[in-house]
């Protein structure tokens, strides 16, 4: 669809620099733009680009003063990013938006589906399922019986839901995800062999949450794995059982989270961090990547890092130490020895 530059600047509530007729059909980054393409300045180190872009429409701060001649129409918005991320939003919403049941799907006869649901090619809805108004199943997805998705939720291709698990509204679930297989439970026999323990409970998500490809959410062995409200899951990420992550929190790719470990909200996880089992997080901690938190985190806010991590502030001061350890142990080698050699002349 095409859209002029007065259309986007209503729709944001921006101002106009420039032509107000000019109009664009893509979207493009600042650094490769395009003529027809919408772009956004937010980060200084791009400004450079700002001169040289061949987008035809760019989002710039509403304080932004150029220091050359642009060619572009600006529109002045006080968050360029927040704004852009509107329009994107918008022009996702404008393409055609799919309906309708594949004769290549399989769907339980008792399972209920609301309006304009779509459901793609090798689908499988199971026995006493929900599935809300607007939900889109993409192809090859298994739903298991009685699962619950709420309204305007998207499945894409080949994820798989088992059973008893709810899914909230306005929730995303990328492809490969697999919800609700069972948890890591296993008694220890004699011999060394291993035991089963039934994973009888389920996984809840609640609205608004997101979540990667290839992630998996494990059942609980009794209860519910809970992911809550506004929670956004990277790729390839591991949610135990019995585990429960708070609200609006965000984790970034290839973190793992052992079994019933709690969450707190607001937290911000890097990538490949590792969770020990049985411990609590509080509300609005920051941990970096490749962290490893083995116990309760009990200080709202704190920033940790390392592995096992701790305060970020103290983990920037040991750094400067442990780059110098080889440097210290040498001359801790010729302390040792010199003082060997006093010793030495003092006994005679």
């Amino acid at each position: 669809m095409e859209f002029s530059a007065k259309t986007i600047a209503d729709f944001l509530e921006g101002k106009i620099d420039g032509d107000a007729s000019v109009t664009v059909t893509n979207v493009s980054k600042i650094e490769d733009g395009k003529p027809g393409t919408l772009t956004f300045l937010a980060n200084p180190k791009y400004t450079h680009y700002i001169y040289t872009t061949k987008s035809s429409i760019i989002i710039v701060y509403d304080n932004f003063v150029p220091e050359m001649k642009i060619s572009a129409t600006l529109i002045r918005v006080s968050n360029p990013y927040n704004s852009f991320a509107s329009l994107l939003e918008l022009y996702k919403n404008s393409k055609s938006q799919k309906t309708g049941i594949d004769s290549l799907s399989s769907i339980e006869k008792d399972s209920e589906i609301g309006i304009d649901v779509y459901v793609g090619a090798f689908s499988v809805i199971s026995n006493m399922c929900k599935i809300g108004d607007n939900v889109k199943i993409f192809p090859q997805v298994y739903i298991g019986d009685n699962v619950k998705i709420g309204n305007n939720s998207v499945l894409y291709a080949g994820v798989k839901i088992y059973s008893d698990c709810v899914i909230g509204e306005n929730c995303i679930i990328h492809s490969g995800a697999v919800i609700g297989s069972d948890g890591f439970g296993f008694a220890p026999q004699e011999n060394n062999i291993y035991k089963k323990i039934p994973q009888v409970g389920n996984v809840v998500i609640e609205d608004n949450v997101e979540i990667g490809a290839n992630t998996t959410i494990d059942r609980a062995t009794m209860g519910s794995t809970i992911i809550r409200k506004g929670v956004k899951l990277d790729n390839l990420i591991q949610v135990a059982h019995n585990v429960e992550i708070g609200e609006n929190t965000v984790i970034a790719a290839q973190s793992g989270i052992s079994g019933s470990t709690i969450l707190g909200k607001d937290l911000m996880v890097g990538g490949q961090v590792g969770f020990a089992g049985h411990i609590k997080i509080a509300d609005n901690v920051k941990i970096g990547a490749q962290s490893g938190i083995n116990s309760n985190v009990n200080k709202k806010g704190e920033i940790l890092f390392g592995s096992p991590a701790f305060e970020l502030k103290k983990y920037q001061k040991s750094s400067v130490v442990f780059k110098n350890l080889p440097e210290m142990r040498i001359k801790i080698m010729e302390m040792e020895k010199e003082i060997n050699e006093l010793k030495k002349l003092l006994q005679k």
